[in-house]
C-alpha cells in the first residue's frame, strides 16, 4: 500500500472545492505537508486561508450557480489538458447546512444547499470525468455521518449527504475496471465554521453527550489522505463516528429518526437558552 505522499505524486492535478477554510483548507495543508508535484487547484468564492504553492491555482467560483460551475469546468479542462502526464484527483468538499425546523427555514437557502451539496458535485465530476478516465485518478466526495439516517432539524443537509454517500458508492462500482475510482468520506462533528454558518449559537460538540465526539479538520484531512492512498471506497472518520454510522444504518429507520429528533430538539432548546443569556 502506498503512502499518501507516494500516491499523491502520481497526480498531475489535484482539484478541491471549498478549500478556502475548514476541512477543505486542511486537506490542502495536508497535501502540501506530505508533498506532491501536482498542481493544486482550489474552487471557492474566496482564496484559501493558507497560501497555495507556486503551482497552485485558485478559481473564484460560486459553486451553487450552475453557470459558474460550467465556467469553472471549462477552466479545469484546459488546466488538465496543459498538465504533464499524471492522474487527476477531484475532491468535492464544498457544502453547507441550515439548522432548524423545516417550516421556519428559508426556501431559497434550502434550494441553494441542494445546488451546492448535490448538483455542483455531480456536474463538476461529470464535466472532468472523461479526462480522468484517460489519465486515471480518483473522485473524493465529502459526505457526513448524517448520511446514514434522517436528520430532523438538519433535514435537507442530511438528505444531501445521503445522496453524496450513495452516489459515490454507486459511482465507484460504475467505474470498476477503469483507471478511476470513487471514495466517500464521512466525518462526524468537526471543529470548523460549518456550525456557525448553519445557524448554531455554539457548536453542538461543546455540550452534553457531544462533548467527546468532535474532531479537528486536520484530523479529518489526515483520514482522507490515508483512505485515498489505501484504495478505500468508504471512510467514516474515527471509531466513535463509526458507532454513530452503525446505529443509524442498522436500527429501524423510524426509530432512529425519532431518537435523532429528540436529541436535536433538546439541542435546539439549549441553543435557544444560550441565545437569550
Amino acid at each position: 500500500m502506498p503512502t499518501p505522499s507516494e500516491y499523491l505524486n502520481r497526480a498531475a492535478v489535484i482539484i478541491i472545492t471549498g478549500g478556502s477554510s475548514g476541512i477543505g483548507c486542511s486537506i490542502i495543508k495536508a497535501i502540501q505537508t506530505v508533498g506532491t508535484n501536482a498542481c493544486i487547484c482550489n474552487l471557492s468564492r474566496s482564496k484559501p486561508e493558507i497560501l497555495l504553492e507556486k503551482k497552485g491555482v485558485h478559481i473564484s467560483t460560486d459553486l451553487s450557480d450552475p453557470q459558474a460551475v460550467l465556467s469553472a469546468a471549462e477552466q479545469l479542462r484546459t488546466l488538465i489538458a496543459d498538465a504533464t502526464s499524471g492522474e487527476v484527483i477531484l475532491i468535492n468538499n464544498s457544502g453547507f447546512g441550515d439548522y432548524g425546523v423545516m417550516p421556519t427555514l428559508d426556501r431559497c437557502k434550502q434550494l441553494k444547499m441542494i445546488d451546492l451539496n448535490v448538483r455542483s458535485m455531480v456536474d463538476l465530476t461529470l464535466q472532468v470525468l472523461p479526462q480522468m478516465l484517460d489519465r486515471g485518478g480518483a473522485v473524493v466526495n465529502i459526505a457526513s455521518t448524517s448520511a446514514f439516517q434522517p436528520t430532523p432539524f438538519l433535514a435537507t443537509y442530511g438528505a444531501t449527504k445521503s445522496f453524496v454517500l450513495n452516489w459515490t458508492l454507486a459511482l465507484n462500482e460504475d467505474l470498476r475496471g477503469t483507471r478511476v475510482r470513487a471514495l466517500a468520506i464521512c466525518p462526524g462533528p468537526t471543529r470548523s465554521n460549518f456550525f456557525k454558518a448553519a445557524g448554531f449559537e455554539t457548536p453542538p460538540m461543546n455540550s452534553g453527550a457531544n462533548a467527546t465526539l468532535d474532531m479537528t479538520a486536520d484530523e479529518v484531512a489526515a483520514y482522507t489522505l490515508n483512505a485515498l492512498a489505501s484504495g478505500k471506497a468508504l471512510m467514516v472518520t474515527g471509531w466513535k463516528n463509526k458507532c454513530i454510522a452503525f446505529f443509524g444504518s442498522k436500527f429501524p429507520i423510524l426509530w432512529v429518526t425519532r431518537i435523532g429528533g429528540k436529541l436535536l430538539r433538546k439541542l435546539r432548546l439549549e441553543q435557544h437558552r444560550k441565545g437569550q443569556q
